[in-house]
């Protein structure tokens, strides 16, 4: 997932609000360990799913891409 900035964020925020997981997966992808805790709280209890996806989605940081030798992204190396 690449970050893009403040629309990006609006759109995952709104969407975080209205259906949790929907947020967290716009930014970390369906195989993360974000997502399936978000699905598992808004399942169980749908406040907690909010307040939890929006930490996830404002609150921490983004996913750094992986670099070949662990200090650059790839995009950097082209």
């Amino acid at each position: 997932m690449s970050y893009s900035g403040g629309c990006s964020t609006c759109l995952e925020t709104i969407l975080s609000v209205v259906l949790p997981p929907l947020g967290v997966f716009f930014r970390y992808g369906f195989c993360s360990s974000e997502f399936v805790v978000s699905s598992a709280l808004t399942a169980l209890f749908y406040v907690p799913g909010i307040v939890y996806s929006v930490w996830v989605v404002i609150l921490k940081t983004p996913p750094e891409p992986p670099g070949i030798d662990g200090e650059r992204p790839y995009y950097i190396l082209a």
